[in-house]
């Protein structure tokens, strides 16, 4: 979870391909990428600039948590990479099953202002990150969140998410 441009795809599916290793178990952990969730009409409104709200993000937020329990009741482990930003979005995620944590991959405004500008071929345009920021509410403390400082090589990012990923699953 985190802001646009803070590397959740990347992290996200680095964390699916290395949780079976990290469990030791031979199970495949899907990657669903919250961005391929968003109704059309969310996708329209980033592209041309318009903040998401509450309401707009319901929906999203729905599809999310419907992706999470048909995996678990195909008794299948699941990693989404998405923002989050509100505590109460956070909660609803949480619904879907007791074992739901977060990466909180976290960073400076300026360092993730300059990944979105170089990165191509996003619709999320870098006009929005204020936006952002400012809707982030911080989720540190938190049960199941982990915080990455993403001002870092991005295979640091990688090793310390599975790191604490792997804490995480070693107490539940």
């Amino acid at each position: 979870m985190g802001v646009s441009g803070s590397g959740k795809s990347l992290i996200g599916n680095h964390l699916a391909t290395s949780l079976p290793k990290i469990t030791g178990q031979m199970v495949h952990v899907a990657f669903v990428d919250g961005d391929d969730l968003h109704p059309v009409e969310n996708v329209e409104l980033m592209q041309a600039g318009i903040k998401l709200d509450d309401e707009t993000r319901k929906p999203w937020l729905a599809a999310i948590c419907q992706c999470a329990l048909s995996h678990f009741a195909q008794d299948r482990s699941l990693v989404v990479a998405c923002s989050a930003l509100k505590k109460k979005y956070r909660e609803q995620l949480r619904t879907v099953s007791r074992n739901v944590y977060f990466v909180f991959l976290n960073g400076p405004q300026e360092v993730i202002q300059k990944r979105i500008d170089a990165r191509q071929g996003h619709y999320m345009p870098s006009s929005l990150l204020n936006s952002q920021f400012a809707d982030l509410e911080d989720p540190l403390g938190e049960p199941g969140v982990v915080n990455i400082d993403i001002n870092q090589s991005k295979e640091d990012v990688m090793a310390q998410a599975v790191e604490k990923v792997s804490e995480l699953l070693k107490t539940q």
